[in-house]
């Protein structure tokens, strides 16, 4: 990241609009959403995006009014962060301030399950057996 671009994104991070600042709350602090850590403001390439998740390779964009007249330039920049290996998701900002759950649940859709930590688990989300009750010692 050059200084230039360093510098845009500490002024991005000092400055976000509201529905920046909302998701961001939800982001960092949602218990359905562990194991994913965001970042904000993060640079990919020539680009500073939204929120970032490099291990989920997820980012998040939130578009204002700007973005009805900018369409073509922002096809063609998601083109290039999925190029890097990326999946971009877009929101309206007035989506995340009247919508929030439901970017969250299309959030959490896009990521990975949760792996099991046992060694012969494979990723997939398992229910776990009931335990049995303890033998009464006399």
């Amino acid at each position: 990241m050059n200084n230039r671009q360093r510098e845009f994104a500490h002024r991005m991070r000092a400055q976000p609009t509201d529905a920046e600042r909302l998701l961001w709350q939800r982001l960092r602090h949602d218990i359905t959403l562990t194991g994913t850590h965001f970042r904000r403001q993060v640079s990919i390439g020539p680009f500073i995006v939204d929120f970032a998740s490099r291990q989920a390779k997820l980012v998040i964009e939130l578009d204002g009014g700007q973005h009805e007249w900018q369409q073509e330039s922002d096809v063609a920049r998601t083109r290039r962060i999925e190029a890097s290996g990326y999946r971009v998701l877009r929101f309206w900002n007035n989506d995340v301030i009247e919508n929030l759950d439901g970017v969250l649940s299309e959030v959490q859709r896009t990521l990975p399950p949760t792996p099991d930590p046992s060694p012969q688990g494979g990723g997939e989300l398992r229910q776990r057996k009931p335990r049995r009750p303890r033998k009464e010692r006399h």
